[in-house]
């Protein structure tokens, strides 16, 4: 029995003995005791104050043996109860109450994050990057086991709990998230997800792990925005490897690059930001900036103007493509 049900065990426990002290110095005790001297009697002999009797029981022998039963009883339960509180607190289950408390709070405050579902190899990938790349996000995963692994490395906020069920990721927050992450250890689990997260929140983007590429088309038509087969992206870094070694070696060293988190980002730019209607040149990206734009994706259909020139305008509804780290990248948010 775990720390915390003992908790409840000795309450129950007290409760039980208390109750039955009292009905029992009214029985045992005569017409002459009170509701109150009852009570007063049961209080007195648990906390082993040991004050003057109510009545005279050396004149009511079935009230003398009742009441040295009864303090070998609450002896007992006394015992128990504060055994069961010092493993409680020995334990850390009440720091882990705290703790879980903060962590709520924590998450209720979240705004734009993101949610991780799952704990398996290709979530720990995502955790990894979210945590390298500042960005606020909460893991839901219904194994401790898994958690405790994370935990060792990263200090994230999480939710032990199934992420097929609408008040779990309710409580992650899911209708203020930007994006959710499916990486569940079947297709089936991911799709139902799917379907569970685009009802909460039609708004947010959702990332799904297909196994079975025969599935990518199911998760989409049913609220998934991209779909990704590990298979294919593993076959594909191979082939990248063999073919273009430099390539893949500078981008390995970027992303495994902690002090400066380089990555490819992008900015959106919205209606009525600052950056719309200025040229590049003008917005001050390279000039008040360590970004470097890489590409400019226009809105609609426009495609991509790579290696924009100073000249280039920017329009609501483009998408700034930069190499920047977390610091540049909230220095060009700034700006907009």
């Amino acid at each position: 029995m775990d720390s915390r049900k003992r908790i409840y065990v000795a309450v129950i426990m007290f409760a039980v003995v208390f109750l039955v002290g009292v009905g029992g110095f009214k029985v045992f005790g005569g017409k002459d005791w009170s509701f109150f001297d009852s009570v007063y009697m049961t209080v007195i002999t648990v906390a082993t104050i040991g004050y003057s009797e109510v009545h005279d029981l050396s004149v009511n022998l079935p009230a003398r043996v009742f009441a040295v039963v009864y303090i070998l009883i609450s002896l007992g339960t006394i015992a128990f109860a504060v055994t069961s509180i010092t493993a409680f607190i020995v334990e850390g289950e009440l720091k882990n109450i705290l703790g879980r408390r903060k962590m709520e709070k924590e998450i209720a405050k979240l705004r734009d994050h993101y949610i991780v579902c799952g704990g398996d190899e290709t979530a720990l990938t995502i955790i990894r990057e979210l945590h390298q790349t500042k960005r606020e996000f909460v893991v839901i995963e219904p194994s401790k086991e898994r958690i405790d692994r994370i935990l060792a490395s990263y200090p994230i906020l999480y939710i032990q709990g199934d992420p097929a069920e609408d008040e779990v990721l309710k409580h992650a927050g899911v209708e203020r998230a930007k994006g959710v992450f499916l990486s569940l250890s079947t297709d089936e689990a991911n799709l139902f997800v799917t379907i569970t997260v685009r009802n909460l929140n039609p708004r947010v983007r959702i990332v799904a792990k297909g196994i079975d590429v025969k599935s990518h088309g199911k998760m989409r038509k049913v609220g998934a925005d991209y779909v990704v087969s590990p298979t294919d992206i593993g076959g594909m870094r191979m082939a990248s490897q063999m073919v273009r070694p430099a390539v893949v070696t500078f981008l390995d060293t970027m992303l495994r690059d902690k002090e400066q988190g380089l990555r490819v980002e992008e900015v959106d730019v919205k209606t009525g930001s600052a950056l719309a209607g200025k040229t590049v040149g003008d917005s001050g990206i390279r000039s008040k900036t360590r970004a470097l734009l890489v590409a400019i994706k226009r809105g609609g259909a426009g495609g991509y103007d790579f290696n924009p020139s100073d000249l280039s305008v920017i329009n609501e509804g483009d998408a700034l493509i930069f190499m920047a780290s977390p610091d540049s990248l909230h220095e060009i948010e700034g700006l907009s």
